[in-house]
């Protein structure tokens, strides 16, 4: 029995496909929904540590408007969300990691 070429060059590109959205792209997404969730219970007095390894305190958040920033006031050191990679809490015994 004779199979169409067309019908199994199809069935080969959706396999492909799946296997890079089960590898790549929705292990990407919940680690960036995680991320987000993080950040979104960012709160004053929190340290964050960013992916560069500067450690620091929130004292001031400014909210996800235009430019996300977290910035310290005596450094005046801005972060972006984005580069926030842990934030350990002083009134917790566990560290909330990205993941």
């Amino acid at each position: 029995m004779q199979t169409n070429p067309l019908l199994q060059s199809i069935f080969m590109y959706g396999a492909i496909f799946a296997i890079f959205y089960f590898i790549l792209i929705r292990p990407q997404s919940t680690q960036r929904k995680k991320h987000d969730e993080m950040v979104r219970n960012l709160k004053k007095g929190d340290e964050i540590v960013t992916n560069g390894g500067l450690v620091g305190e929130v004292v001031f958040i400014k909210e996800r408007g235009g430019e996300d920033k977290a910035s310290g006031m005596e450094d005046r050191v801005t972060i972006k969300w984005g580069r926030i990679a842990k934030i350990n809490r002083p009134d917790s015994a566990s560290n909330v990691a990205a993941g």
